[in-house]
């Protein structure tokens, strides 16, 4: 084991750097007769989700974004949450779209990705984006992996070489988060495995990492056993229980490993600035059409 603690990685300090470049960009923007903007969808009541859209619109204030935002009745169809999104497709003031998940279980949150025009799918989760990714083009790309990739570079963990492991193959974070690592470029270029919680053996894929990144989505699954000592450990995955967010990685594991992601305020805020660094991407773009 460590002979000390592990050194602490807070995404606070990596969210801040990159809003603050957001912001001067955007004020470039704003001067030059473009207001960045940001439309988000929300369908029912579900309580955290509304906080999360509370969330993006303080931000986008303080970024000064415009943040129109629509919010449908939990019984609404298929076709209504279409129709919203069309409506934001269609404006030409509008840069990003962002339909808050999850939806009513009633309604297919994949076909609702689909409408979503590619040009403003600041989630980078639509699958010509996805599929772009995967081809090295340029594309927006997905919020949580970005926000890791910027999160390592921050703290200068070098990943060019090294064995990186993630725990989890979902198609919001695993998938897109190793095709990302490794690509050739200065802060990725790294050897990825990828497993996931149908391997029985998955934990000797785990010890074996310079950087792990769990993204299981389930509570407390890495434990100090399945980790490197003094590798990096990444908690991307998480779950929420109706009252709070519960992470891969157990705490127990800062005994072991040589850096660690808090077990709050770790890959969140990160998360939720490459959604906004998505979003003035796509102004930019839009205003040099």
């Amino acid at each position: 084991m460590s002979s000390s603690p592990a050194r602490m990685l807070p995404g606070g300090p990596v969210a801040e750097a990159v809003l603050t470049s957001v912001h001067a960009r955007t004020r470039a923007l704003r001067e030059r007769g473009t207001i960045p903007s940001l439309a988000t969808i929300l369908v029912g009541d579900d309580d955290a989700s509304a906080g999360y859209i509370r969330i993006k619109q303080r931000q986008a204030a303080a970024l000064g974004f415009r943040s129109p935002h629509v919010h449908l009745l939990g019984h609404s169809t298929q076709e209504q949450l279409h129709d919203a999104i069309r409506a934001f497709n269609d404006d030409p003031d509008v840069h990003g779209v962002l339909v808050q998940y999850p939806v009513p279980a009633h309604l297919d949150s994949g076909a609702a990705l689909a409408v979503v025009d590619p040009d403003k799918d600041v989630d980078g989760m639509h699958p010509m984006n996805l599929g772009r990714l995967a081809a090295g083009l340029p594309a927006p790309k997905p919020c949580t992996p970005a926000g890791i990739e910027a999160l390592l570079d921050h703290y200068d963990i070098p990943v060019r070489g090294r064995h990186v492991v993630v725990l989890g193959r979902g198609a919001t974070l695993g998938r897109p988060l190793s095709i990302m690592l490794s690509q050739k470029r200065e802060t990725a270029d790294a050897a990825v495995t990828v497993v996931h919680t149908g391997v029985p053996d998955w934990s000797t894929h785990t010890r074996a990492a310079d950087i792990l990144v769990a993204a299981a989505g389930v509570p407390g699954i890495v434990r100090p056993e399945h980790i490197r000592p003094g590798g990096v450990v990444i908690g991307g995955g998480v779950r929420y229980d109706g009252r709070r967010l519960l992470p891969d990685v157990d705490e127990s594991c800062a005994a072991t490993a040589g850096a660690i992601t808090p077990r709050v305020g770790g890959v969140g805020p990160t998360t939720v600035a490459m959604l906004f660094r998505n979003t003035v991407d796509a102004a930019e773009a839009a205003a040099g059409r």
